[in-house]
């Protein structure tokens, strides 16, 4: 596929989901969802006839232990991945059998990431940070400018735009990630134990800060997490084991627990 018929596309998912998105509220549904890795001569089922449905505006945190496939629904959620049999739609639009460019669009303008261990540039400033994944979708300076800014304004360090990363805290590392996450204006933000490499005190401060987010701003938040006090930030909770939905309960914070 060449960047014209990427472009295309691309332009295609975004009507599509611009469309589908107020009749239903559903942003994401997952239909019969399996992923199947194939080790040598063995098959390994990360993901067992996952169905599922998020709606804009919620806050969803997905707990499990290690191998119950939260990682591998992170990624076929984030679009890093795509599954090996049933649906995802993603406002509306089934992106479960896009190619990689298309899926890398995706992510792009529909979904923010936000990591454990940052991910951020070493050697370039706060604002680059921030500023990077617009230069991949490609909008221009004077709006790049605007909405770096502004989402330096909403983490509340605008007074770091030009610091390099090794001169934060953990804390404001955290803080830049999410900015860069909101600055392509994402339907949904991924969160994978973003508070994982942070002290109690920060990570309370964090998880408030992303639980106001989504009050304020009807941002759309899912968190992986293996900490309970974590999960307790969200409104919906789900519980993944063996590759299969365990639990999935929507109540208030400590309610869960």
């Amino acid at each position: 596929m060449n960047m014209t018929q990427s472009a295309q596309a691309s332009r295609e998912f975004n009507c599509k989901a611009r469309a589908a998105e107020p009749r239903s509220g559903l942003l994401i549904q997952l239909e019969s969802l399996w992923k199947i890795y194939e080790m040598g001569t063995v098959q390994v089922t990360a993901l067992r006839d996952v169905s599922l449905q998020i709606t804009e505006g919620e806050l969803v945190a997905i707990m499990g232990a290690s191998g119950s496939g939260k990682s591998t629904l992170l990624n076929i959620l984030g679009c890093l991945d795509r599954p090996t049999k049933g649906k995802y739609l993603l406002g509306g639009v089934d992106v479960s059998t896009y190619t990689a460019a298309l899926r890398a669009d995706v992510r792009s303008e529909r979904i923010g990431f936000i990591f454990q261990n940052f991910n951020l540039l070493p050697r370039a400033s706060v604002w680059e940070n921030v500023e990077a994944p617009m230069l991949y979708a490609g909008v221009r300076k004077l709006e790049r400018d605007r909405r770096v800014e502004h989402a330096l304004e909403v983490v509340r360090i605008p007074e770091k735009a030009r610091a390099l990363p090794n001169q934060l805290s953990g804390g404001e590392q955290q803080r830049v990630a999410i900015a860069r996450a909101l600055v392509n204006r994402p339907s949904i933000i991924l969160a994978d134990e973003p508070t994982g490499n942070l002290d109690s005190k920060t990570s309370e401060e964090i998880l408030s800060f992303l639980r106001g987010l989504n009050e304020k701003e009807g941002m759309t938040l899912l968190v992986v997490t293996h900490d309970l006090e974590t999960a307790a930030y969200a409104s919906r909770l789900i519980v993944l084991k063996d590759g299969v939905i365990e639990r999935d309960q929507a109540e208030i914070g400590s309610r869960f627990f």
